[in-house]
């Protein structure tokens, strides 16, 4: 049985009609999702699924099946959230993103879920933390009891002509709707409030460059 998976992997979305709940605040770099099987095309994919239900994107057909496999071993199957980009080809461009999957025995949840909070919160400082531990990283973040981090970090992917991160880190207006959700009132009004300027101005540039 596997004891520990972690890697960095591509997501899609179904089409460009899908980018609008990931540009918004429900959506921010270090996130955590669940990973749930669903029909794709014919073939069964493995969604990110975020807290509030939503469907977000699907990761590749291998790595779906890496991760149906894991979850028949009984593997916890989580993802952190670590970009969203557009790409403007082929035809009239597409959104994706990549996510840092970390899976593990339902055993080691208490360690285990420590390392995937301390990675969602450097993921929304910018830091792409390495994941995949090995054995030594392992018995490291054990013996810690699950506060031990590595020094590596994992560089963003070399960009093609024609693409654009959109989200690399979580922004100061995605932190005040945390702090709305968390039960400051007064930061939840003021965020909505910059959001649906941000998201419209977002908007405006994409249509500029010919995204929609």
């Amino acid at each position: 049985m596997t004891e520990y998976y972690g890697r960095y992997a591509d997501f899609a979305t179904a089409s460009k009609k899908d980018s609008g709940v990931l540009l918004g605040a429900d959506n921010s770099v270090g996130d955590i999702y669940q990973l749930q099987m669903h029909d794709h095309d014919d073939e069964q994919r493995a969604w990110l699924v975020s807290t509030f239900g939503q469907r977000i994107g699907f990761l590749d057909a291998e790595t779906s099946r890496t991760v149906r496999t894991l979850q028949a071993e009984g593997l916890q199957t989580k993802a952190v959230l670590s970009f969203i980009a557009f790409t403007d080809h082929p035809d009239d461009g597409h959104y994706w993103g990549q996510v840092a999957l970390i899976c593990f025995k339902p055993a080691d949840a208490d360690v285990f879920d420590g390392f995937v909070s301390t990675v969602a919160k450097r993921m929304g400082e910018g830091v792409r933390v390495k994941v995949d531990l090995g054995a030594e990283g392992i018995a490291k973040l054990r013996e810690s009891g699950g506060t031990w981090t590595p020094s590596q970090t994992v560089p963003l992917p070399e960009t093609e002509k024609g693409t654009a991160y959109l989200k690399r880190r979580r922004k100061p207006l995605e932190r005040l709707v945390d702090q709305g959700r968390k039960g400051n009132k007064g930061c939840y009004v003021v965020s909505w409030a910059f959001l649906l300027v941000a998201v419209a101005l977002i908007m405006f540039a994409l249509h500029s460059c010919g995204a929609f």
